[in-house]
């Protein structure tokens, strides 16, 4: 009971740190496609460029809030929060990119803040995985292995062949790398707030948990620095509003599937709760859509390519 009442107190927490890190990511695809852009412009490299650096510190920031965030609350309710993002990215962009914002972008910045709020509402209030050693179990069930295995297939076909190929005219194949990679980067972000207190705890060492900890650590890291690597390749050929828009919806899925798989966090819910979550991850989408709807590139699978903003 008291655990409970502990974890229940922590999920105010969680959504404060949630939103803030949320303006803070918001920034780091405008900032690295304007640095990118400058470093274009002059024709050296990026990774010379200070606007191009302010959003890679934005980004290391807005995921260590992100860290701290789905340890103090549920990823199902952590995640969605970042349409936030998506709506200070668009207005951001309109100032440092010069893209404009019109009137259905303006009705999207409305329902990503409606359907937010109607998420916070209704999301799980508890972790259903609260231990190492529920953890532990979690982990050895035979669905989370055929979901790994299909998920990382699905991944090693898109980065080995799809993405030399296509990347640079398809948002949707970055979009599929950097949202499956979701996969890992939350459960491993959580696992580790699990682990970290008795594998750093005083008297006996356990080498399971340690090797556990090492493991979700490693995962993280891989994760992190593939999705870095595959983000700024989308940023070098597409607008980061759209980039940003498409990829918080694949993300949100993603997480919220995985979620469902490793933490089972959705048992916890009501039908009415299930609903008002739908509902409210629906509303978002429309929301993130019709945000980037102006934009010249299409929603689909087919070859575009967004005219660059200088």
């Amino acid at each position: 009971m008291t655990s409970e009442l502990a974890e229940t107190s922590s999920v105010p927490v969680g959504v404060g740190i949630a939103v803030v890190s949320s303006f803070i990511n918001g920034s780091t695809f405008v900032l690295q496609k304007k640095g990118i852009l400058r470093a274009r412009k002059r024709g050296g490299s990026y990774l010379t460029d200070c606007v191009w650096w302010s959003g890679t510190v934005s980004m290391i920031v807005g995921q260590i809030g992100n860290f701290l965030a789905y340890n103090a609350a549920p990823a199902a309710l952590v995640t969605p929060l970042g349409a936030l993002g998506v709506l200070f990215g668009a207005l951001l962009a309109s100032w440092v990119l010069q893209e404009r914002l019109t009137t259905l972008g303006k009705l999207g910045c409305v329902l990503c803040c409606v359907g937010s709020v109607v998420l916070i509402i209704h999301a799980p209030k508890l972790d259903n995985v609260s231990s190492r050693a529920e953890l532990e179990t979690r982990l050895r069930d035979p669905l989370l292995f055929a979901y790994i295995f299909m998920v990382l297939l699905i991944l090693a076909v898109l980065i080995t062949w799809v993405a030399p190929l296509h990347g640079s005219s398809n948002i949707m194949v970055y979009v599929s790398i950097c949202s499956l990679l979701g996969t890992f980067t939350v459960p491993s972000s959580k696992g580790l707030g699990l682990v970290a207190p008795e594998a750093f705890a005083g008297g006996s060492p356990n080498s399971g948990t340690h090797a556990l900890f090492l493991g979700l650590l490693g995962t993280l890291a891989v994760s992190v620095l593939l999705q870095f690597t595959f983000i700024n390749k989308a940023l070098e050929s597409f607008s980061p509003s759209m980039f940003e828009a498409i990829y918080y919806v694949a993300f949100t899925t993603s997480v919220i599937l995985a979620s469902a798989v490793i933490f089972k966090e959705w048992t916890a819910l009501g039908a009415v709760d299930c609903l008002g979550m739908l509902c409210g991850l629906a509303v978002v989408s429309v929301g993130v859509f019709l945000l980037r709807m102006p934009q010249e590139t299409p929603f689909d699978w087919k070859p575009t390519k967004v005219p660059e903003n200088v």
